[in-house]
């Protein structure tokens, strides 16, 4: 009896252990809830889902060239390149190179999913029912990915994909992207979902789309009077400020440098260069150490196409 008691008290111990580790997961989008976890993987989300199991990575030889071809690809993907060695070598063995032809459809949304995809060539289209139509919400090109919310969340597709071209693409499961990438990157998602719900300026993205904003996000650190950006440059970046405070100082011929505009938490700065691609039209110095976070012009494009008319409307309000 006092052995059946000490049980019944260790695993109420281990119980209480596995809701303290479910608290410090980071919560799924709200649009994921909605939808609910997968029925076919209810081991998954219960019992297996908290034990630690032993696990493999399965392994697909490559050819030098494969790998540097694969390696070329991930050193160009956000959720990848910042990975060590040793676990971006065990993903290089496990893909699976795909290849599809123009028009085909790679992911349905709605239906549940085992593999996100790389894309190595070519260009492919996101899809979501929108107000009963389907829609494009993302094009994504080489270096980019998709299908990994699936693997994140444990919910079903969160969009479809089709190809615009005939595309070449390596294909990653499920057990090695949990294993090797998942907590590493919706440790960044989360972090960065977080922060870009506060930004006004992005307030009507869905769910989705900050999500691929969140994952394309990189991050700079600036030290008080350094320039982030210079007038008369040549732009191809977009920066949102995560703390600290900077200024956009102009000068036009014959009159000193001023001040036309500030910037703190939440601001952003970069994109007149990008909507009208023309030269910088200010600089813009640090006037405190300073944490930025930027995305380039193709995901500026991709992601915040849409806000362009918004930015174009607020960016007139700039001092003359």
């Amino acid at each position: 009896e006092t052995k059946a008691k000490g049980a019944e008290a260790e695993d109420k111990e281990e119980e209480e252990e596995e809701e303290e580790d479910a608290a410090d997961e980071p919560a799924p989008p709200g649009a994921y809830l909605q939808k609910g976890q997968r029925g076919s993987v209810s081991a998954e989300a219960h019992g297996d889902w908290n034990k630690v199991k032993a696990f493999t990575p399965p392994v697909h030889e490559k050819t030098e060239e494969q790998t540097a071809r694969i390696l070329k690809v991930l050193s160009q993907s956000f959720l990848f390149n910042a990975l060590e060695t040793d676990s971006m070598n065990i993903l290089v063995l496990a893909m699976v190179e795909k290849l599809a032809k123009s028009g085909e459809r790679l992911i349905t949304e709605g239906e549940d999913g085992e593999v996100m995809y790389v894309i190595e060539k070519g260009v492919v289209d996101c899809k979501k029912m929108l107000s009963g139509e389907e829609k494009v919400v993302k094009t994504c090109r080489e270096g980019d990915f998709f299908g990994e919310l699936t693997l994140l969340y444990n919910c079903p597709r969160a969009a479809s994909v089709d190809t615009q071209e005939d595309v070449t693409l390596w294909q990653l499961d499920r057990e090695t992207f949990n294993h090797i990438v998942r907590d590493a990157s919706m440790k960044k998602r989360q972090q960065y979902e977080d922060f870009l719900k506060d930004v006004v300026i992005l307030k009507n993205l869905g769910d989705y789309e900050r999500s691929q904003l969140a994952d394309s996000l990189q991050k700079q650190t600036v030290q008080k009077g350094e320039n982030v950006i210079t007038q008369g440059e040549e732009g191809s970046k977009f920066y949102l400020v995560e703390e600290g405070e900077l200024a956009a100082m102009k000068s036009t011929e014959g009159d000193p440098e001023r001040e036309v505009k500030s910037y703190k938490m939440g601001d952003y700065f970069g994109e007149l260069a990008l909507i009208k691609e023309v030269k910088r039209q200010a600089s813009v110095v640090a006037r405190t150490d300073a944490k930025l976070l930027w995305i380039d012009r193709r995901g500026f494009t991709s992601l915040l196409g849409d806000l362009k008319a918004d930015m174009e409307t607020l960016a007139a309000q700039y001092a003359p």
